[in-house]
């Protein structure tokens, strides 16, 4: 075994946002050919993982339905992503963690196993890898060891940190690469034109 070997991975849907850009509405739950937007994700990411948190602050029945824990933000106010990848760390039951955001309906099917390749080509030294597809990183869109979990929320208590690139970048960065054509597999619905965009991308690819 080497120094990268875990005991299972937990996939952290990031569901916890306002959708200040959708109009205030859950993104996650807005229909997309039919079904709710995480319900893509999930069926994305599901088969790459040990067991499913759904990091939601509302609606938080309406996500229970999938059949998956749900956590809420521990840090409050709605504290963006790193606040949702704290609360899917403490729910965790694995050593390693895997974030995606719930708006991103076409995540590749190999997600989880060419992050962990990331990381391990980069060595011990480098704890996290993150997404790229063709110039855009994605950093929501992450490997996370569970060992930093404490240093995460001093971070969001004491430093009042909310930049996820700015605590990302304290430990070290491993980048995982996707092309972003025909279509960008991590192309995310932030927008009303976006949700038309990704009705037409799944008409075309899915």
């Amino acid at each position: 075994m080497d120094g990268f070997a875990v005991d299972g991975v937990t996939g952290i849907v990031l569901a916890g946002g306002l959708g200040r850009r959708m109009g205030g509405v859950d993104k996650g739950l807005q229909l997309l050919h039919g079904k709710p937007m995480v319900e893509h994700v999930l069926a994305r990411l599901t088969p790459q993982v040990d067991e499913i948190v759904i990091n939601a602050n509302q609606n938080r029945a309406a996500y229970g339905r999938f059949g998956h824990r749900v956590a809420p933000d521990e840090i409050a106010g709605f504290a963006g992503p790193l606040a949702g990848l704290h609360a899917g760390m403490k729910a965790a039951s694995h050593s390693l963690v895997v974030t995606v955001p719930c708006d991103s309906p076409f995540l590749p099917d190999d997600l989880v196993e060419c992050l962990h390749q990331a990381r391990r080509k980069m060595g011990a030294g480098v704890p996290l890898a993150c997404a790229r597809s063709g110039e855009w990183r994605h950093p929501v869109v992450g490997l996370w060891p569970l060992a930093l979990r404490e240093d995460l929320r001093k971070a969001l208590v004491k430093e009042d940190l909310r930049k996820i690139e700015v605590w990302t970048a304290r430990h070290g960065v491993a980048i995982a690469d996707w092309p972003d054509q025909p279509i960008d597999p991590f192309f995310n619905v932030n927008t009303p034109e976006d949700a038309a965009r990704a009705a037409r991308i799944a008409l075309q690819h899915t």
